[in-house]
């Protein structure tokens, strides 16, 4: 992996992209960018009250939009989980990075999300936690360069797990 790449983080919700982003940006003396931070300072809005007033799609296409916007160099990002929605944004942060699955079982994901339902997860109304992980496990695989297991890691062994992948010497 050469300096100018940038290194994606995709992954459900509550799988770390956040905590490992930052981390992995202080291990690679990079910036990080956090696309849910970033899309509720520019519209000044929570998640979850973006999604409440917008609806699902209606926020998938501004997401897209902040993704497609997106031109750092050498950067880690974490995406949002419902950033694999876009086929375009999925492209156009490959063209210069490598996504990063960081892959967690249900059953934790429910244990960190606790109260998924002020989390601005997008999914349909009535739609299970379950039933979103199904729908979006396929399109994390599809997108993803490398996958990192994060099941009984910390987020400190993420890091390192997440480097390694990207070392072509390891």
């Amino acid at each position: 992996m050469n300096a100018s790449q940038n290194v994606v983080l995709i992954g459900m919700p509550g799988a770390g992209k956040s905590t490992v982003g930052v981390l992995l940006a202080k291990a690679l003396s990079r910036e990080f960018v956090d696309t849910d931070l970033l899309i509720q300072a520019r519209e000044g809005r929570r998640l979850q009250a973006l999604l409440e007033e917008r609806g699902p799609a209606a926020f998938r296409a501004l997401e897209e939009r902040y993704l497609l916007e997106l031109r750092p160099t050498g950067t880690v990002i974490a995406t949002g989980g419902s950033a694999v929605y876009s086929a375009r944004a999925m492209a156009h942060l490959k063209t210069g990075g490598v996504l990063v699955y960081l892959e967690l079982p249900l059953a934790h994901v429910r244990r960190r999300l606790g109260d998924a339902g002020q989390r601005g997860i997008v999914r349909a109304p009535g739609q299970t936690l379950g039933q979103l992980a199904t729908e979006r496990r396929p399109l994390y695989e599809r997108y993803a360069d490398r996958t990192i297991h994060t099941l009984g890691l910390d987020h400190e062994q993420v890091v390192a797990a997440v480097l390694a992948a990207l070392d072509p010497q390891a």
